[in-house]
């Protein structure tokens, strides 16, 4: 037998939707008439398994926990709390261990809610399904089905399986999910011929864990488990892989750099005192102490620091963070693909558009909101003081079966989508069916048929006058009509009229709406109407509404705000192209030279040939999963930091492949959601605006405290190799350099963490995603500060020591206070990319509480009796602290003041 599943693009299987049902029957040996037998279907599952969908072996939560320590970072750390052990500092070492075994739980505990990802697709799958076994209906388990099975679902079913369609009666399915689609889909039995490309557009299939919306269905199960187009993501979504962030990666660029460093120093201060004659535990402790000042320990917790409150800030912008190092990746994201449907539009169709007898109207509101307003042109006019569009209004709320209700303050439509959008509009015109139902009695329908594209109800009003409405597609219900409302009056649906009403309706579709015509037949009392036929002919025309699913109010300035970022925004949809279109123009994302490209035109592209496009498509319409998917990883492969946003099933394998995956936290489904890194909590694009922003300020402000830590650690071991080299005493003795090292640093580090973003963050082009964490000058900043904080120190030093070696302990006092104070000095140099002059020292004030902190905590080391003992230090004279003054601010002003005259001349 051939393949049973459901054929995916490229794959060669059995493309089942293009067989008529008795051909389908014969390859899966089934009967719509009886379905299998119990002991075939029971053979069938040990064949193909069951109806579940299945994971690849996880490793085992060891080695998952073991993993985590193998970052550089993480080894820095594990080398600094063995350096501090060996000192004897054992309250050190438990606080970095404590740091090492949180971070490592942190990423274990990260790792493993992959896992959920899987789960949420499963909660998908119907759990039930009414199953034809022997002949008979019967409810099953839906991991019991198995391929030939026969399955009826009506409204409100979960299908359980993918299944080619047998028999409808004016079935619809809500596939968004799967697909992108604004709307249900109308389902037919029939094969199909032409060519199908995409999920949706196999009108005659029916997939696993799509929801029936409206009539029912029976189909013949052609797929299970990981074979659907479910387990198709599924499985997708397993290979797609965690990528390491940019700022992973710049950290494990730093942590090399920082080892290598410390090795060095701490060999060749070794090497040159030996060499000078002092003692090598002396030497060894030194060497030790100075790899401590190269490598800051405090930096990685600092960094999660600073990422937890840009987390906190972005919380308040209903921005939630599902794992910290994705915060910065934002802050560098060249290319946002936004999913259309529930992101860029507000997932509710709305009327926008009323036309009737040649006159035009636009309705303002959102979504189902019932509330708007009407213009004829620029002018607001009154809905009830016009008759024909009162009428147009009144007759689309009869003929409908939508109800509005109210969650969570959110307004939600009960029913299918297009009939709320004119449910709303009706009600935005002050009608109501409660209202209609004291005039209007409904006494016979004609339910919306696949086939005849259109639904009728037969009316009888308080007067006793029977007539029956009709809505449906325009060209359908044009030919149905004989006569027209125009101008008031019944005419003669005569070739002008025609000709006006046609071109209006061009009009509205060439904007992508989607229309819907409404007329009427007055029907004497006698008249039949036991059959369509018998009302839907010789009807009058009233009139059009158009309808879409509307951009959101505040993604076309967020898109222009991105673009002025430097940040690509790419729509991607499931949708038609001519709607993409549409939408694509009104917010901007479109210009002349943009490109479109639907599935079909992608499938045709060779890998390097979709890498060419992607750097000029801007929409991309009619897409599957594996389309989104390669999307994602052509942008990756042309070096872009890729950011992709969706809501649906479909979107969660190219979420989690993306360098940045963004799911809607109200529309989004639980897969999409745990595949992702940000959750957007009000499903607002402006939101990722928001999130970018905070990205580059946060990763700034890394390099802040990156600049003011490693500049400092410079100019300790500077001060000490300088001395050294002349052969002069220590000017610090270890426990000191580790004092300044432990305490100094941490305080305003953090406190730069807290930075606000300078004023044109959002005005400067990405980074580039191979830039170095010394990139823009960093290194030299940090190099020279560093050796102006050493030479400074070391002035400070030789002026009091002056060859006296009854000086030394007063000297190397004056030296740790210098220090202290140059590095003090300039944490506020590291506020801007400029100058010291270039922000207010005051625009921080964590900053200045961090600073006096800091200060306070080393005139305790100075003069309180007990820690002098232990710093070797001595109470210092008024002479001396204008010294530490003089020579703290040098390093930081001098370097100023030459930027000064340097933009002077």
């Amino acid at each position: 037998m051939r393949g049973m599943s459901l054929s995916i693009k490229g794959s060669e299987e059995m493309k089942f939707h293009e067989l008529k049902r008795e051909e389908v029957e014969s390859q899966l040996q089934t009967s719509t008439q009886r379905g299998l037998t119990t002991e075939e279907a029971e053979k069938r599952r040990e064949k193909h398994g069951s109806n579940e969908l299945m994971q690849d072996k996880l490793p085992s939560a060891w080695i998952v926990f073991f993993h985590q320590f193998k970052d550089f970072m993480v080894l820095v750390l594990i080398g600094a709390t063995i350096v501090s052990a060996l000192m004897g500092e054992y309250i050190d070492a438990a606080a970095i261990f404590a740091i090492i075994i949180i971070n490592g739980l942190l990423g274990f505990l990260q790792e493993r809610k992959a896992e959920k990802s899987l789960q949420a697709l499963k909660q998908l799958s119907a759990p039930q399904s009414l199953v034809l076994r022997d002949g008979e209906w019967k409810k099953v388990q839906s991991a019991h089905i198995v391929p030939g099975d026969v399955l009826k679902f009506t409204a409100g079913d979960r299908i359980g399986a993918d299944v080619r369609l047998a028999e409808t009666i004016d079935l619809e399915i809500e596939e968004s999910a799967m697909t992108g689609e604004s709307v249900p889909v109308e389902k037919h039995a029939l094969p199909l011929r032409e060519d199908a490309p995409g999920l949706g557009d196999m009108k005659n299939m029916a997939f696993m864990g799509t929801l029936v919306t409206r009539g029912s269905g029976v189909g013949i199960v052609t797929a299970i488990g990981m074979k659907t187009a479910m387990g198709n993501i599924a499985s997708m979504l397993q290979q797609a892989g965690q990528t390491e962030t940019p700022l992973q990666r710049r950290l494990e660029q730093l942590g090399k750099i920082l080892i290598a460093a410390a090795l060095f120093l701490t060999l060749l201060v070794v090497v040159i005192g030996l060499a000078q004659g002092h003692e090598l535990y002396t030497m060894l402790l030194t060497g030790v102490s100075l790899a401590v000042a190269a490598i800051p320990e405090g930096l990685p917790a600092i960094v999660t620091v600073a990422l937890s409150l840009g987390v906190q800030r972005m919380i308040k912008q209903k921005a939630i963070v599902r794992q910290l190092a994705a915060v910065e990746t934002l802050g560098c994201t060249t290319v946002i693909c936004s999913d259309k449907t529930g992101t860029m539009t507000q997932n509710q169709m709305t009327v926008t558009d009323a036309w009737s007898g040649g006159r035009h109207w636009q309705i303002s509101g959102k979504g189902y909101v019932p509330k708007g307003k009407f213009f004829e042109g620029t002018t607001e006019i009154s809905p009830s003081s016009e008759k024909s569009l009162y009428q147009l209004l009144t007759f689309g709320l009869l003929c409908n079966h939508a109800e509005l209700k109210t969650k969570e303050n959110e307004f939600i439509i009960q029913g299918d989508p297009t009939e709320g959008a004119l449910l709303t509009a009706a009600l935005k015109a002050g009608l109501s069916r409660e209202q209609l139902s004291h005039t209007f009695t409904i006494e016979k329908e004609f339910p919306f048929d696949s086939k005849r594209k259109r639904m009728t109800v037969i009316v009888r009003d308080d007067k006793g006058s029977r007539f029956a409405v009709t809505k449906g597609a325009p060209d359908v219900l044009l030919k149905k009509c004989d006569f027209v409302l125009w101008d008031k009056k019944r005419e003669v649906f005569s070739a002008p009229y025609q000709k006006q009403t046609e071109e209006m309706l061009q009009a509205l579709a060439g904007r992508a709406l989607r229309v819907i015509a409404i007329a009427y037949k007055p029907l004497q009392e006698e008249s039949r109407a036991n059959e369509s036929t018998d009302v839907e002919e010789g009807m009058t025309f009233i009139g059009m509404q158009g309808m879409i699913d509307p951009p959101r109010p505040e993604v076309k300035k967020a898109i222009a705000e991105c673009r002025q970022a430097g940040v690509k925004t790419i729509m991607i949809t499931g949708d038609h192209k001519e709607t993409a279109a549409a939408i694509a123009k009104d917010l901007g994302l479109a210009n002349k030279s943009s490109q479109i490209l639907d599935g079909q035109a992608l499938s045709e592209l060779s890998e390097e040939e979709l890498e060419k496009a992607a750097e000029k498509t801007s929409v991309y319409a009619r897409v599957s999963p594996e389309d989104k998917l390669k999307i994602v990883r052509a942008l990756q492969n042309n070096g872009h930091i890729v950011a992709m946003t969706g809501d649906g099933v479909n979107d969660a394998p190219a979420i989690k492949a993306a360098d940045i995956g963004i799911a809607m936290g109200i529309t989004g489904t639980d897969v999409a959601k745990e595949a992702s890194s940000l959750i957007l909590a009000n499903d607002h694009f402006a939101t990722i605006k928001a999130a970018v922003e905070e990205g580059r300020n946060i990763y700034e402000n890394i390099r802040k405290f990156i600049r003011y830590l490693l500049a400092s650690n410079v100019g300790e071991i500077l001060v000490m190799l300088f001395a050294m080299i002349l052969a002069m005493p220590l000017p610090l003795v270890p426990i000191q350099i580790l004092w300044v090292n432990l305490v100094t640093d941490g305080l305003p580090a953090l406190a730069l963490g807290l930075d606000k973003a300078e004023d044109d963050v959002m005005k400067r082009p990405p980074r580039h995603p191979k830039e170095g964490v010394f990139a823009r000058g960093l290194g030299w900043k940090i190099i020279s500060r560093g050796f102006l904080i050493g030479a400074a120190t070391l002035g400070a030093f030789m002026i009091v020591y002056n060859g006296e070696s009854d000086n030394l302990v007063y000297a190397q006092t004056v030296a740790f206070a210098t220090l202290v104070t140059a590095q003090l000095i300039h944490v506020f140099d590291c506020r801007s990319e400029k100058s010291v002059l270039a922000r207010n020292p005051f625009g921080n004030m964590y900053l200045i509480a961090a600073v006096i902190s800091s200060f306070l905590l080393m005139l305790a080391v100075i003069y309180i009796p007990q820690l002098q003992v232990i710093f070797h230090t001595v109470p210092l004279e008024a002479r001396e602290w204008l010294l530490v003054m003089g020579m703290g601010a040098l390093p930081t002003f001098l370097l100023a003041g030459s930027l000064f005259a340097r933009k002077r001349k």
